[in-house]
This record gives structure tokens, sequence and C-alpha cells, in this order.
């Protein structure tokens, strides 16, 4: 059974990732903050764990693997900060970089978590709590659209 369930998750994970393709989600920050400068654009900065948070898998499925989001991300930097359990996933590199991110703009560890920054890495917001049980993507467009005409 566990070994049905670790597969299931391993093929789930891997979809979800070939469909994260349509985006351009960066992992470092500093070319983000460079970025958004030139762009005049907010970083989204995504806290998951994409290989064991149950919250973030839905989150994906729910809200960034639409087209609206889609949409939505041509107005901002998107920035993963994933900080997953297997050693394969991320370099150990980017692993201690993302913890260094987690440290400082996500002291509580919340996943998933979405912080909005402006270019010198300041906090303009948050959303985090995604549960199973609300399975509510409309709260994170809300936040993104806030994001974007507060900028």
């Amino acid at each position: 059974m566990k070994k049905t369930f670790l597969f299931l998750l391993l093929i789930f994970t891997t979809v979800i990732t070939a469909q994260e393709s349509d985006l351009n989600w960066l992992t470092d920050f500093e070319e983000a903050k460079q970025i958004a400068k030139d762009s005049k654009k907010p970083i989204l900065m995504y806290f998951t764990g994409s290989d064991w948070c149950a919250p973030c898998i839905m989150l994906q499925e729910d809200f960034f693997s639409t087209i609206k989001f889609k949409k939505q991300s041509q107005n901002v930097v998107l920035l993963k900060v994933d900080i997953p359990r297997r050693v394969d996933v991320i370099s150990k590199e980017q692993l201690k970089a993302n913890k260094k991110l987690l440290g400082k703009y996500n002291k509580e560890g919340g996943f998933p978590n979405i912080i909005a920054l402006n270019h010198k890495g300041k906090v303009l917001d948050s959303q985090g709590s995604y549960s199973a049980s609300l399975r509510d993507p409309d709260r994170y467009f809300s936040f993104v659209s806030k994001v974007i005409d507060d900028y």
C-alpha cells in the first residue's frame, strides 16, 4: 500500500511539474529582484514542498495550472522556493538558498505560502494556508489581482 501511494505521488508530481512548464518560475532571488526592477513588476515568492505538501499539490492543480493564473502571471515575476524532502528534486546549493529565504520570509514555515515583494525584497502582502476542506482558489486570484493593482 505504501509503495503504491509513493508511486502515485511520484506520477502526480511529475504531471504537475510538466504543467508548470508553461509558467516562467525563477529560482534565483537576486535574478527575480533584477527582473522585477527592470520590468516594474512585483515578485510572487511561492514557498512549496513539491514532493510532500498535499495542500501545495492541490494549490498547483486549483490555481497555478489554470488559464486565469497564467494570464495573471504575465504581470508578476514568479519565484519558486521549493523545500522538498527528496534530495534529488533540487541541488544542495538551491536547497541551501531556499532555506535561507524560508528563514527570512517564511519564519513560521507554512506551506503553501505566497509572499508578494517589491524589487528590493520588501514584503507587500502574503497569502497562505490552502486546505483540502476549503479548496477555494478565488482568494488566491483576488490576492494576485490586488498585488498587481496596488503595485
